[in-house]
């Protein structure tokens, strides 16, 4: 009986989330009404407030699942790829693409860092995709593609860069056209090609 009690919770859970879900990312934050998204679930607004002790408590567990799955989608993507460069721009394509996801765009690029606020918006950040890209350029910088420099600021200025882009692209942005700006804009990260010893300059 207990892990039926246990199952009937998670479940419980998993619906008021997959729903709040829905309506937040349809919706926006504001227009979101917590007896609704129980009652779409099919429980009580007890049962809601049982396991989020508010609207802002359903929001934040929305985001940070948005974000561990988006996380999850830079890092699959980056696998897919030997070569430690080639690793960090399917990475950073991957996290532009998910401009066009509805979820992403208004939960997590519009209204997470207004409702959250901007520094625990940040941490969530570096806790997933964020954290993907540093590691990313620590191997890089570790195998001389990039030149030997300090990794959080240049993290953070990509990570800012393509959060904007992203957002560009879910307001209706060419994709494409982004994918282009962050190929050159990665490009002049690279550190120039050791020339063989004795080489020529010509």
């Amino acid at each position: 009986m207990a892990v039926n009690r246990a199952e009937q919770r998670a479940a419980t859970r998993r619906a008021l989330l997959a729903e709040g879900r829905r309506r937040f990312a349809a919706d926006a934050y504001h227009h979101v009404v917590v007896a609704d998204v129980a009652r779409a679930a099919g429980v009580t607004k007890g049962a809601a407030y049982h396991h989020f002790d508010s609207k802002a408590g359903l929001f934040r567990a929305v985001v940070s699942e948005v974000q561990h799955e988006l996380g999850g989608r830079v890092a699959a993507e980056a696998d897919r790829h030997e070569d430690l460069w080639e690793q960090l721009r399917a990475g950073c394509r991957a996290f532009l693409a998910a401009g066009t996801d509805p979820a992403v765009r208004r939960i997590l690029l519009v209204d997470a860092p207004t409702v959250l606020g901007r520094e625990e918006w940040r941490t969530l950040d570096e806790e997933s995709s964020a954290r993907h890209l540093a590691e990313a350029l620590e191997a890089l910088v570790a195998a001389g593609t990039l030149a030997d420099q300090p990794v959080e600021p240049l993290a953070r200025l990509l990570s800012g860069a393509m959060n904007e882009a992203a957002l560009w692209i879910a307001r209706g942005g060419d994709p494409q056209a982004a994918e282009q700006a962050l190929d050159r804009l990665l490009a002049g990260l690279r550190a120039p090609a050791r020339r063989p010893p004795g080489g020529s300059a010509g």
